[in-house]
């Protein structure tokens, strides 16, 4: 059975579908079928799959059509011709209808309330799916009809030998066998930033707690801001951002022993690898995308105008109202538990 997984993006929306993947794996083996499960996904996020036991073949597009006409319409023909038994759509965005449409898939399912009337392209569809959902349990319930097994989220993250290239790279910027907490400061909206003056006062008090060295994590564009964060922190704060790759950012925060984090794509990583998160949270919603699974903490203010799901907002109080002794009172089981 040759089945199409469609997620394209992001980061964190990839993260999300891994557990339904794993249960239409465990679904396919309990009922005696032979499964190859190739996933297509644009290149940012691809690397969250690079050595996922869970697929077959990671099919790489690239974001933006008109830009990548040749190289897409390529792999469209590829798709063509594979013939695939089963596309599912978990992104149910008209950039994924468009690939449903493109795989020329014998049976292809998605929910029927999928967004930019990607449901149109769709020849299964499931009744509309509730948007207070968490989006694991969604996208549970797609693997679920298709075939997949029932029973809890289970996130399987692999990451090759990216956790002795993670230690040594740690060893690198000082950071041996000693305990440390990675913080998580930046994120694409605007709005989804706490202050940089508030996580340098966080992480200072967080190490005169608890004695951790505290670990900024990012990607390569982040690391002229988290320097600066690194210097205004001082002694115990390392800078790591740009200097892992995906897998290698997962075996860092494996080892961390919590993470403070703003809504973003690490932070969903360190989640799915079994860390204790502390979010910040502000104009969107935790009961929908926060970090998933048991033992972590989402600090928010609450008010009537949160979650906007706003990229801009000329007074974001759900953030700027949000204090470092806020977020300590909330973490105080993670600080006695140690």
């Amino acid at each position: 059975m040759k089945v199409l997984i469609i997620k394209l993006s992001s980061i964190g929306d990839c993260i999300h579908t891994l557990p339904a993947v794993a249960s239409l794996r465990e679904g396919f083996k309990k009922k005696g079928i032979k499964a190859r499960i190739d996933w297509l996904v644009e290149e940012a996020a691809s690397s969250v799959l690079t050595h996922s036991r869970l697929v077959d073949n990671v099919i790489v597009v690239k974001r933006g059509w008109l830009r990548n006409y040749r190289e897409n319409r390529r792999v469209a023909s590829a798709l063509a011709a594979t013939r695939y038994d089963l596309v599912l759509d978990f992104q149910g965005l008209l950039k994924s209808g468009v690939w449903v449409y493109l795989s020329k898939g014998v049976k292809r399912a998605g929910f029927s309330n999928a967004r930019e009337m990607s449901h149109l392209f769709l020849n299964d569809r499931l009744p509309p799916y509730d948007p207070e959902k968490h989006a694991v349990d969604r996208y549970l319930d797609l693997a679920v009809h298709a075939g997949g097994a029932t029973g809890p989220a289970r996130f399987q993250v692999d990451t090759g030998k990216a956790a002795k290239s993670a230690e040594n790279k740690l060893k690198g910027v000082g950071v041996g066998r000693e305990p440390f907490f990675a913080m998580v400061s930046q994120a694409r909206w605007p709005t989804k930033l706490w202050s940089e003056g508030s996580f340098v006062e966080l992480a200072r008090r967080l190490i005169d707690k608890t004695g951790f060295k505290a670990v900024l994590v990012g990607g390569p564009g982040d690391r002229a801001a988290l320097e600066d964060i690194k210097d205004k922190i001082g002694a115990g704060a390392i800078n790591l951002a740009g200097l892992t790759d995906l897998p290698e950012l997962a075996e860092v925060l494996r080892r961390a022993r919590f993470a403070v984090t703003v809504d973003s794509g690490p932070m969903h990583l360190a989640a799915a690898v079994g860390t204790r998160c502390v979010s910040i949270f502000g104009p969107t919603a935790p009961w929908r995308t926060g970090p998933y699974g048991t033992g972590h903490i989402v600090v928010r203010k609450g008010l009537d105008c949160s979650p906007c799901f706003s990229r801009k907002c000329a007074d974001p109080e759900c953030m700027t109202g949000i204090t470092v002794d806020d977020v300590l009172a909330a973490m105080g089981p993670i600080l006695i538990e140690g």
